[in-house]
């Protein structure tokens, strides 16, 4: 929860502060629409990252925080399948956006695995 959180934290304070480097990083023309929603996204992020933080240290899995985790796999495992979906027929994209494919794959997968796991076995044995 730790990572998860400090990765959102730092993407959203990212996309608010400097959504016009953003923009650039992803070749794209910094429009006044665009500006905004990366804001808005990194507004939400931000606050994504700001609910994990504060769970960090919570049992998780199983039907412990169940709403957290399903929030975090519906995160994932969308965004995941709208960037492969978006993206996918494309070998040259840019090296950030591969990194958040690989990112989004990998926390869609692990929050699946929580979400379906019971934490209370590991803690008694």
């Amino acid at each position: 929860m730790t990572t998860v959180a400090l990765i959102l934290l730092t993407t959203g304070i990212i996309m608010t502060f400097i959504p016009g480097a953003v923009l650039e990083l992803l070749g794209m023309e910094a429009a006044t629409v665009a500006l905004l929603l990366i804001q808005i996204l990194g507004g939400i992020y931000f606050g994504f990252g700001m609910l994990n933080w504060m769970a960090r240290d919570t049992l998780i899995g199983g039907i412990y925080n169940r709403p957290l985790a399903i929030g975090n796999l519906s995160h994932f495992f969308i965004s995941g399948m709208a960037l492969l979906k978006g993206f996918g027929g494309q070998q040259q994209l840019p090296l950030a956006l591969w990194g958040a494919v690989v990112c989004y794959a990998a926390f869609g997968i692990l929050f699946a695995i929580i979400l379906f796991t019971d934490p209370s076995r590991k803690t008694h044995s």
